[in-house]
């Protein structure tokens, strides 16, 4: 891989061709003029290999694509306007009437409801798995399986999944593979170089970092990225826009260096929580309690900053009272910008549903940002008290 400085700071920007300015422009741009109508035939019959309508391709974004494809050792990246629109392209395209696709259990919640409600439409149907095992995904494999999705690590109780092996098992039954890397980032985990297919994240997490833009990125052999290209990506029209490619373009330049910090952070209020009493336990990939914390190790080069506890308490209302208590720490979704953020599992549920004995009841989930971590462990501390 080419150095991550200059991929960063470097890689794709010509900055001959716009004055030598040290920000890329932002080509907002609907459509690109031909002089010659040979010209415009050619493009007719390969939007992919050039400009002819921002809808397909545009200068701005193919900056960001080219340093999102080097990050993760991959020959090329598209990147589109969600999250949720990359898993849509990561699959769709790729599955047809009658075929079989396996994912982890409890995926992130708008690939599940692709699973549930989207594709039996048309008569795919999916099977979930605990995939910590491999041998879980091997005995759940049909004749008809057309893909394996994994999420790993996935965002709220962080089970992982041996890559290496499975993209091995799945190369031996032609069968592709998709990861969502949003939790590691290609910094800290790189699904190409272990086998898998295809490597999706949420860049309005780490990538973007400053929680301003809503974006997907999805990486992988350009034959797969050109069949995507060439009908789901045009067809639904859910590429990024230039001005939101040109924010995660700002947001890659200081990726590591806020990664870096935040993982710091990350290990310190962890410390602290897991001598808290009223904690009972702590998940995060790379704590040596963690459960799969060796093959964490193997695997990731990093983690940092989203990570639940399992807090002792008898009422939901407890956890409410806690969560609300809390000053520096927001209650929102997502993750990955520069402010702290807390989410409990209660939020999902009915509190008349609310059972003591599961465990996953008595979940709440943090994301550490770029404050200090004094700053955020004296918040805890004086919410804890109303726990």
């Amino acid at each position: 891989m080419k150095d991550i400085s200059y991929i960063l700071n470097e890689l794709g920007e010509d900055r001959e061709d716009y004055f030598n300015a040290i920000a890329p422009p932002i080509v907002q741009t609907s459509n690109f003029a031909f002089k010659r109508i040979a010209d415009l035939r050619e493009r007719f019959k390969d939007e992919y290999g050039g400009y002819l309508y921002s809808r397909g391709l545009n200068p701005t974004v193919d900056i960001l694509r080219k340093k999102l494809a080097a990050l993760d050792g991959a020959e090329d990246c598209l990147v589109f306007n969600s999250g949720a629109a990359a898993i849509y392209s990561s699959v769709v395209p790729f599955v047809s009437q009658g075929d079989h696709i396996i994912s982890v259990r409890k995926p992130y919640t708008w690939a599940q409801k692709l699973f549930d409600l989207w594709l039996p439409k048309f008569g795919v149907t999916t099977t979930y798995v605990d995939g910590r095992t491999i041998q879980n995904i091997e005995n759940a494999i049909q004749v008809n399986t057309k893909i394996i999705y994994l999420e790993s690590p996935n965002s709220w109780d962080y089970a992982i999944q041996d890559l290496k092996r499975i993209s091995a098992l799945a190369k031996s039954k032609n069968i592709l593979t998709v990861v969502d890397n949003s939790y590691c980032t290609p910094i800290y985990q790189k699904p190409i170089e272990l086998g898998i297919d295809i490597s999706i994240q949420s860049a309005t997490k780490y990538i973007g970092g400053h929680s301003d833009v809503v974006a997907g990125v999805l990486c992988g052999p350009k034959i797969l990225l050109k069949k995507i290209f060439d009908l789901d990506y045009l067809l639904v029209g859910n590429g990024i826009q230039p001005f939101n490619a040109w924010l995660l373009i700002r947001g890659l330049r200081t990726l590591p260096v806020r990664l870096e910090a935040i993982s710091k952070t990350t290990r310190l209020v962890i410390e602290y929580l897991k001598s808290h009493p009223k904690i009972e336990k702590v998940l995060f990939p790379l704590d040596p309690d963690f459960d799969q914390y060796h093959l964490a190790s193997e695997q990731m080069q990093g983690a940092c900053g989203l990570f639940s506890v399992i807090v002792r308490t008898e009422k939901a209302e407890h956890i409410e009272r806690f969560c609300e208590a809390l000053k520096c720490f927001f209650i929102a979704v997502s993750w990955g910008g520069y402010e702290s953020l807390v989410i409990p599992k209660v939020a999902g549920i009915e509190i008349s549903s609310f059972d003591v004995h599961q465990e996953d009841h008595r979940m709440i989930r943090f994301y550490v940002g770029l404050e200090s971590a004094d700053y955020l462990i004296n918040d805890l501390k004086q919410a804890l008290e109303f726990l």
